[in-house]
């Protein structure tokens, strides 16, 4: 049962942390090899989950130092069908994966919660292809693309989803509406180049705009990479 799906903490305004890059920081910090840029495998290794615990746990310990919430995110942004194959996971692999991860994180959140100060568990997608550059699916083919990542997480105790790095607008209503009907709150996050314009050339404020008026308003809120 997922504690907070139903009534996001962040939302009432108070202070939450979240992590600093987890791939970027495992690669070029840690050195840890991570092929196509995915942190996923590390969950099926005794010393990968290791290497992934203690990365969340020094963000989560300046959390608790600090008294406020958390953001936990999964690491799951390339677990969807493409990558995963890329990588030797069938689709019942990575069902199991996108549904552990949740666990995963779940039991940090039990070890690091306290009165006062939620953390909120957050499934975390990325786009189809690749990060920066633009996509050509339409929205009707990235909702039925990410449906399969979104019905992973709602089965899980994730309190919500995350798309990071999206860089065409059609992909993002696509995600939005895949998590609306799988009951996920979810958050979109636009990445936008040098000029402040995703990579397509649409500006930010219409990506935003437009996302909200094809989407009815479903998503929770945006960020920005």
């Amino acid at each position: 049962m997922a504690k907070y799906r139903a009534d996001l903490p962040q939302l009432s305004g108070a202070t939450f942390l979240t992590d600093g890059g987890l791939e970027t920081t495992l690669l070029f910090q840690r050195g840890i090899d991570l092929p196509l840029f995915a942190s996923f495998p590390l969950l099926d290794d005794d010393r990968g989950r290791q290497e992934l615990t203690e990365y969340y746990e020094a963000y989560l310990a300046i959390a608790r130092e600090r008294g406020l919430g958390f953001i936990l995110d999964t690491p799951t942004w390339r677990a969807s069908r493409d990558w995963g194959q890329q990588l030797g996971y069938d689709i019942d692999a990575l069902r199991s994966l996108n549904r552990r991860s949740v666990t995963y994180i779940a039991g940090l959140r039990n070890l690091w919660e306290q009165p006062g100060s939620p953390i909120v568990l957050n499934g975390v997608l990325g786009p189809r292809g690749d990060g920066y550059k633009a996509g050509s699916m339409t929205a009707q083919e990235a909702e039925a693309y990410h449906t399969f990542q979104m019905e992973a997480f709602a089965l899980s105790e994730a309190d919500m989803v995350s798309a990071v790095t999206m860089n065409n607008v059609e992909e993002a209503i696509g995600i939005a509406r895949a998590a609306k009907a799988a009951g996920l709150p979810c958050v979109i996050s636009f990445t936008v180049e040098t000029d402040g314009r995703l990579a397509t050339g649409m500006g930010l404020k219409t990506a935003v705009e437009t996302t909200d008026e094809v989407t009815g308003g479903s998503p929770v809120y945006y960020m920005v990479n």
